[in-house]
């Protein structure tokens, strides 16, 4: 897809978008900043949007000048905003305000580490055992919901259109609703919804819900996803569910409930892997790593997280060199781990549970000349990755839980020379549109990991042509400008039925 036609697609979503707010403010809420403040050699630098989300939505955010509503984490942050703490952005060309809320050290241990990361988290992804609901916990993320909400109602007077971002702010939306009754109020929720049985092991599941149904529509990535909220609002509350219209009627007002599956800027991606700078890092990689001439690879590019299967898909591929020596030496897996979250227990011990994984995988196979798993920590230019997805193999994305995962996206966008295979967790949100032409596996399966493995070093070019010319077609059609538009039709189509209607009976 052009440049061109991209540019079109993503001026479709801002005149969306601009269409529903009008005269209406627009603000947008998340944890994380679009643009941050940092001091280098006492000088301070702007942090901007590299990609994914915070990339797509900062252009709309320009188009309609709206506000951002997020957490100030940059240590120059407070340094650059006025006395109501907003500073206006982009720094080069001013078009709209950030409101960062400044959080103590205390709120982040409580709030995001502890509430969002040892309950949302494992919560959502099926790991109730590494839950820590601690009440200080909740506490924490109840007071800071209120933060975040008091900043949205202080950034307008009227009735706006508020996004709200993710897990980390479930609660926000009640309280801007009982102090803005004609808002539109939206949530889109990025990491799976679990089903009522395991969403019950938490203890505020009733607080939860109920601030979340203030929001006249929440987004989901999946219709399971879908089915599942639905489930939890019909176990846990008095609210009527309508399943055939996904929508639920809670206190006078009717909820909607859609799923919008996620995507990439995919033309954007395809470029950065045909760049000068992506072929340059990838001779000097491909030659620090032995990846040259006949030699293949696999790659696997996440967060150091335990939904991500690292510890599996490792397993795997022990058996896959136990049981096929032929490829030794002839075949390589490179790790790309971010760390995360290294301040929490759970963390600490994958991240060392990982290490002994591929010392000891690399102890059993590896020889003086070759080493089966290279393990690469540190950042890479974006060029450089999207030259590393280009050149791969095949990508392994087996995760054991994921709301979709884009680095599966991201590895078919890149795609543009010899074409590689997608091996596809069938746990991953993104296996709802990228199935087809994926080789799905259960990650809890080594066995079938390995035989996809070695099926994807088997297939002929002309297989592996037509599975990702097929991924590509869904990738690029389905992309992050097309989320952003279809959630703002959805929006915008919630609106003026709802101008319309009658009120909801309260209950």
């Amino acid at each position: 897809m052009s440049s061109d036609t991209t540019g079109a697609i993503a001026e479709a979503a801002v005149e969306t978008v601009a269409t529903l707010c009008e005269d209406r403010e627009l603000v947008v809420v998340s944890n994380r900043e679009p643009y941050s403040h940092h001091r280098e050699d006492g000088e301070v630098v702007v942090d901007r949007p590299a990609g994914g989300l915070t990339a797509a939505l900062d252009p709309v955010m320009q188009a309609v000048e709206g506000t951002w509503v997020a957490w100030g984490d940059g240590d120059a942050d407070r340094e650059t905003v006025g006395p109501d703490g907003v500073v206006a952005v982009p720094p080069e060309d001013p078009s709209y305000d950030l409101r960062r809320v400044w959080l103590t050290d205390e709120q982040v241990d409580g709030y995001y580490r502890g509430y969002s990361n040892q309950v949302l988290w494992p919560l959502c992804h099926l790991d109730t055992a590494k839950m820590t609901p601690e009440p200080s916990y909740w506490r924490a993320y109840r007071e800071t919901n209120d933060e975040f909400a008091d900043a949205v109602l202080g950034a307008t007077d009227s009735d706006p259109v508020v996004w709200f971002q993710d897990y980390h702010l479930a609660l926000a939306p009640r309280r801007v609703r009982d102090a803005r009754p004609d808002a539109f109020l939206a949530h889109f929720w990025h990491i799976p919804w679990p089903s009522w049985d395991v969403f019950h092991a938490c203890p505020q599941y009733e607080q939860l819900l109920d601030g979340l149904l203030a929001n006249d529509l929440i987004g989901f990535h999946t219709d399971e996803y879908c089915r599942n909220f639905l489930d939890c609002v019909d176990a846990a509350t008095d609210a009527r569910v309508d399943r055939a219209n996904r929508s639920i009627a809670h206190r006078g007002r009717r909820t909607f409930v859609r799923s919008f599956p996620l995507g990439i800027d995919a033309a954007r991606q395809a470029e950065l892997s045909e760049t000068e700078a992506g072929d340059d890092f990838w001779a000097s990689f491909s030659e620090k790593h032995g990846l040259v001439g006949d030699h293949r690879f696999a790659l696997g590019v996440e967060r150091l997280d335990y939904t991500k299967g690292i510890e599996q898909r490792l397993d795997a591929l022990e058996l896959f060199w136990a049981e096929h020596p032929e490829w030794r030496e002839e075949f390589t897996y490179l790790q790309k781990s971010i760390e995360s979250r290294g301040d929490i227990g759970d963390y600490q011990r994958l991240q060392s549970r990982v290490g002994d994984a591929i010392d000891r995988v690399n102890d059993r196979f590896g020889t003086d000349d070759w080493t089966p798993v290279v393990a690469v920590t540190e950042h890479l230019p974006e060029a450089g990755l999207a030259a590393l997805y280009r050149e791969a193999d095949l990508a392994l994305v087996t995760p054991v839980r994921d709301g979709m995962n884009l680095v599966a996206k991201e590895f078919v966008a890149a795609q543009t020379a010899d074409p590689g295979v997608l091996v596809l967790s069938e746990l991953a949100g993104a296996s709802e549109q990228l199935g087809e032409g994926s080789i799905l596996v259960h990650p809890h399966d080594p066995e079938s990991v390995a035989d996809a493995i070695e099926e994807a070093l088997g297939m002929s070019e002309r297989a592996r042509r037509v599975r990702i010319a097929d991924l590509q077609r869904v990738v690029h059609a389905e992309d992050v400008y097309a989320w952003l538009e279809s959630t703002f039709e959805t929006a915008a189509a919630i609106e003026r039925g709802r101008r319309s209607a009658p009120a909801e009976p309260t209950r």
